[in-house]
């Protein structure tokens, strides 16, 4: 196993309103990508690495969720920048840009539009 991550999805109720507060807060274009009962936006796929994930709408298969699992979003190079954007696009900042150490860099987290308690994540550069 190279990676320990290859998929997440992040459950909302409304998915017009959460693809605009990702792509407001991230500075990119979420890709549509639907299937038979679910909708989804799926984050860019950088070098084909196929390591992402996708906003989902599926009422009967998922819930937003405030206190469930945490995903950590990259916010190369500085997850200050992202932080900036979340009030103004309707999210809440939970914990703010904390260091976790010079080595591994630095994390927050946010509620989205949705509900759900979402994490970032930077590398210092060097």
């Amino acid at each position: 196993m190279t990676h320990s991550i290859s998929w997440f999805e992040i459950p909302t109720i409304d998915l017009a309103r959460a693809q605009k507060f990702y792509e407001t807060i991230l500075g990119l274009e979420l890709i549509p990508m639907d299937m038979p009962g679910i909708q989804m936006r799926m984050f860019p796929v950088p070098d084909h690495t196929f390591i992402s994930g996708a906003l989902t709408y599926a009422p009967d298969f998922y819930e937003p969720q405030a206190n469930g699992t945490l995903v950590y979003l990259n916010a190369n190079p500085d997850v200050q920048h992202v932080l900036d954007r979340v009030e103004a696009a309707g999210g809440k900042i939970i914990v703010p840009k904390t260091e976790i150490s010079p080595e591994i860099g630095f994390m927050a987290v946010i509620h989205d539009t949705e509900g759900n308690r979402v994490a970032f994540h930077s590398v210092p550069a060097g």
